[in-house]
């Protein structure tokens, strides 16, 4: 038996509003988050999507991931397209290895039976 171990969540951000100070700019907002600039821009890794009950939504990989989760809150394409509203929290683990990117989702969508998730799907 092979065992692979997840990789911890280096950034999580939920879905929340601005409470702004008197001197600070407004934060564009979108689908609901406003700390999409906590995810690093030029790093590979694995996007996991969550709903208020902690459910696993969607599992996605990227080459840069703050692009890849703004396509999927913004993007007509996106899988999750038709469910952002359910989403609540983004986890994100930083993998730079391509190959442990397309294990690593393999794996989790399988082991969490993400919810919308129709590629590399086993369990069904």
């Amino acid at each position: 038996m092979i065992k692979i171990d997840i990789p911890k969540v280096d950034v999580s951000i939920i879905e929340r509003t601005q409470v702004r100070d008197e001197n600070e700019p407004v934060i564009k907002s979108i689908e609901g988050f406003i700390d999409i600039h906590k995810i690093p821009r030029d790093k590979g890794g694995i996007i996991l999507f969550y709903n208020k009950k902690d459910e696993l939504l969607f599992v996605g990989k990227a080459r840069k991931l703050r692009q890849r989760v703004k396509k999927h809150l913004e993007d007509t394409v996106s899988p999750i397209q038709n469910h952002r509203e359910e989403v609540y929290r983004i986890d994100v683990c930083l993998v730079e290895d391509p190959m442990e990117r397309d294990i690593y989702e393999t794996y989790i969508t399988n082991k969490f039976q993400a919810k919308y998730n129709v590629d590399k799907v086993y369990y069904k």
